[in-house]
């Protein structure tokens, strides 16, 4: 394989990946889960430390799950481990606006339908019906930087899935409800809960996957120096 070849497949790969929110219930083989892990673990981190650990759920596991994080949702007060943005200005948030608007047009949700965006919002803890869920949590002693190199694992783990017909979507909502989630796997309490990638294959009728979104021009993040 050459070198274009190599990068032309890297650049279908990020143009094809996109969050899922629509699932088919059918499981993942075992031995592509392990695959897609794998090279996940390949990703570069600060003096190779590698501090990301997986929670991964299947089948009676994942619905499990699903159930705890359900009545999270309905009954709990969210308590991330780790700040949650403390708002969106400019650019970004013109951009945060239109993935919801987008997603909200392709379900059907009208303009002031409170009740419709909190169901779909809900959608997040049934892990949009995917059979399978990726926890990641990240050593916290590192501070930001070990969920910086955990931001690249996530990315990665992404991409392969997608290179095998796989279809993800990385949930920060999971960390909401961090506490519970700890309690759930009896997760360490140095251990911080930083996201969830649920996966599976995706159930292309779904209105949810009937719009992708947009990315910023270069010239919007980035400067040249010569």
């Amino acid at each position: 394989m050459t070198d274009m070849t190599q990068h032309q497949t890297l650049q279908d790969l990020l143009a094809s990946r996109h969050s899922c929110r629509g699932f088919r219930p059918d499981a993942v083989p075992q031995d592509v889960i392990e695959t897609i892990l794998r090279d996940a673990g390949r990703v570069p981190s600060w003096c190779n430390a590698q501090p990301w650990k997986v929670h991964l759920t299947s089948g009676d596991a994942t619905e499990a799950f699903r159930t705890v994080m359900l009545k999270a949702f309905d009954t709990e007060h969210p308590a991330p481990d780790l700040p949650f943005p403390e708002g969106y200005t400019g650019p970004r948030k013109d951009r945060r606006q239109t993935c919801g608007l987008q997603l909200y047009q392709a379900v059907g949700i009208e303009r002031g339908d409170k009740q419709g965006r909190i169901d779909q919002m809900r959608e997040n803890y049934a892990f949009f019906g995917a059979p399978h869920v990726a926890l990641i949590t990240t050593a916290g002693e590192l501070g930001p930087y070990g969920a910086l190199d955990c931001g690249g694992f996530i990315t990665a783990f992404c991409l392969s899935a997608e290179s095998q017909g796989i279809a993800t979507i990385p949930q920060a909502a999971i960390a909401f409800y961090a506490d519970t989630v700890r309690a759930h796997f009896a997760i360490p309490e140095e251990e911080q809960i930083l996201a969830a990638i649920s996966f599976g294959y995706e159930d292309t009728d779904h209105p949810a996957n009937a719009f992708r979104t947009d990315r910023a021009a270069l010239a919007d993040f980035t400067t040249f120096h010569d």
